[in-house]
């Protein structure tokens, strides 16, 4: 997908929301991206419903609205708060949305594989899949095959992978073989792996403190923390006053435990060093 402009910040805050949705363990990134993947394909299938949704001329409360009266029974709350939310943004083009829908869905799949300890097999699986694609004109012809019924394309897919793929593998290509969108299948698997590189860089610090922290104080923890880690890093942060003071940080299985004066005078030497 290439969007420019406001369809760019719109994606841009989409994702951001997706991460803070995924990122609590009391929402299933699995049934998440499984509701994004069929408002995505509603809305690929309804033109002028789409143009609705993102007319800038209409106002984004009363374009929220209407996605909670359409989807709100259909969906889980989650999800149709996302997609409010993304209404409720300017697009440069309707078909945008649609586009960052689609790519919310494939992301909250590979947070589910992440998830489950499973996202580097996945990633390979999608790099293998490709290969194989690109070295097999029958098979590539199989799968582009415009003529081909969405579950005949499906069907083939199962007898490939099925029972030797994991089942995150297996949903994100199948949605690109019958649901393509424009997409050569080449490009649409090279999407997929880069997203699932992107998704195994991202770190997550889960951060308590005993009182929120101001805006520079998140930045200096956060480039510490980068720079300590090697990746960019992704800060949820939570108020306990039980923490007197201190502050916890826990990236994956690790903790670390100090004082915040002392954490983000670390932060600075560490900046400056």
């Amino acid at each position: 997908m290439t969007a420019h402009g406001a369809s760019r910040e719109a994606t841009a805050s989409a994702r951001e929301r997706l991460d803070a949705l995924t990122d609590n363990t009391s929402v299933n990134a699995g049934t998440l991206a499984n509701e994004l993947a069929a408002v995505t394909a509603l809305l690929d299938r309804e033109v002028s419903l789409r143009r609705v949704l993102t007319d800038p001329a209409q106002a984004g409360e009363a374009k929220a609205e209407l996605v909670q009266r359409l989807f709100g029974g259909q969906v889980g709350g989650e999800t149709a708060d996302l997609v409010s939310g993304m209404v409720r943004s300017r697009w440069s083009q309707s078909r945008d949305l649609v586009d960052a829908l689609e790519e919310l869905a494939d992301l909250a799949d590979l947070t589910a594989a992440q998830q489950a300890n499973a996202l580097d097999d996945v990633e390979d699986e999608l790099f293998r899949f490709g290969r194989i694609v690109t070295s097999n004109t029958e098979l590539r012809a199989a799968l582009t095959d415009r003529a081909a019924t969405a579950s005949a394309k499906g069907e083939l897919l199962r007898s490939l992978l099925g029972g030797r793929a994991d089942a995150t593998t297996e949903r994100l290509v199948t949605r690109l073989v019958t649901a393509p969108r424009g997409r050569s299948l080449e490009s649409g698997l090279e999407s997929l792996s880069k997203l699932a590189a992107e998704r195994r860089n991202r770190l997550v610090a889960v951060v308590t403190s005993a009182v929120p922290l101001s805006d520079t104080q998140k930045q200096r923890l956060g480039a510490a923390l980068a720079k300590l880690y090697g990746h960019q890093i992704h800060l949820n942060i939570d108020v306990d006053p039980e923490v007197l003071g201190g502050i916890r940080v826990q990236v994956g299985d690790e903790v670390i435990n100090g004082s915040l004066a002392d954490r983000i005078e670390d932060a600075g030497r560490r900046l400056a060093g």
